[in-house]
């Protein structure tokens, strides 16, 4: 394999996910701090969970200013719920996650995005010069794919964001694992700027491998939620049975989105990025018989491929036909993505495989 031509745009690639790094810790600071200062008085959550648009609600009244005396008094707005879905559970507020906290939470939780914000635009401009340097796809080898998928993650949570979907209770665990991906992409899985090998100079390196990226990083988000629904599925099912929960998991826990609501994100993801796994799927069988000669060879990447296609496919099923919304929908998820995980990391670093032109 030959050295990229330009050398100097590598480096600067490099510089930037280094910058953008520094700046993802700023903002996971700046998320801790939201949730650790941030008080769910009862004003704050209610006023808050009304700009939820993604849950049932006993009403939607606007607050009411009153003026008395030449006083200014705010009444306050019915309260908004999400029931739950196991028997006999209590009405559940749907908070939206730390931005349900107080006035000075909230200042925290800006911060965060606007620090996210900064550090997803150097992210997405090393990932940029990466491909001008190397003059292809920025997703020929493991480091390169690790910055292309951190990167997708947090574009599809800002788009979220500008979507107006209340979503930034993902932003702590989401910014979190961003960072440790970009901390293995800089470390462990680094390589030199490098051309392609022959068989993977192709138009459908440009489909095949940007798609498979794409999905990797919804089917996380669709993951997050799939964990944080059993944890808070768990928290309300213990208030329901008259249990007391710790203080620590009551704090955490109260400010995420009901069960129902984070059971409802996941499903959606996932089987809105299904057809498209499906179809990265059947990509790269044509790539791989203009490339091989033969469409399916049961190679490892290819097997666990399918194996994670299956696991999602039992996923929708299950909920299509057997009525699973809860827990064991949400164990199916997360095993869906583990298999996920292992078809990138586990087969590129533990099996011979016909895909591991890129190396480490």
């Amino acid at each position: 394999m030959m050295l990229a031509a330009d050398q100097g745009l590598a480096d600067t690639s490099n510089l930037l996910v280094y910058t953008a790094m520094a700046v993802y810790a700023l903002a996971f600071l700046a998320y801790v701090a939201e949730w650790v200062f941030g008080g769910r008085s009862r004003v704050a959550r209610t006023a808050a969970s009304l700009d939820t648009g993604d849950q049932d609600t006993d009403a939607a009244t606007p607050a009411v200013t009153v003026r008395k005396n030449g006083a200014t008094s705010v009444l306050e707005r019915p309260r908004v719920v999400t029931r739950s879905t196991g028997p006999g559970r209590p009405e559940t507020l749907d908070g939206p996650g730390a931005a349900g906290g107080d006035e000075r939470g909230d200042t925290y939780g800006r911060i965060a995005v606007a620090l996210t914000s900064l550090a997803f635009l150097m992210h997405l401009g090393g990932v940029v010069t990466r491909a001008i340097a190397v003059e292809r796809g920025p997703w020929g080898n493991m480091y390169e794919f690790s910055t292309a998928f951190s990167m997708v993650v947090t574009g599809a949570f800002l788009t979220l964001l500008l979507l107006r979907r209340n979503v930034r209770w993902l932003g702590l665990v989401l910014v979190g694992t961003v960072l440790l991906d970009l901390g293995l992409a800089t470390t462990v899985l680094y390589t030199e700027t490098q051309q392609l090998v022959p068989a993977l100079d192709s138009i459908w390196m440009w489909i095949h491998v940007p798609l498979a990226i794409f999905c990797g990083g919804l089917l996380y988000l669709g993951a997050i939620g799939s964990v944080l629904f059993l944890l808070k599925d768990r928290h309300e099912a213990k208030l329901a049975a008259g249990a007391t929960p710790g203080r620590l998991s009551s704090s955490v826990l109260g400010r995420l989105p009901s069960s129902v609501s984070l059971d409802r994100f996941s499903y959606r993801i996932n089987a809105a990025v299904f057809p498209l796994w499906t179809f990265t799927i059947v990509a790269g069988a044509i790539w791989a018989e203009n490339a091989w000669g033969r469409y399916w060879d049961w190679d490892p990447k290819e097997t666990w491929a399918f194996i994670t296609w299956v696991a999602y496919a039992g996923y929708l099923h299950a909920r299509a036909t057997a009525g699973w919304k809860g827990r064991k929908a949400a164990y199916l998820a997360v095993i869906g993505f583990i298999c996920f995980l292992i078809n990138y990391y586990g087969v590129n670093i533990f099996f011979d495989s016909l895909h591991s032109y890129g190396g480490v």
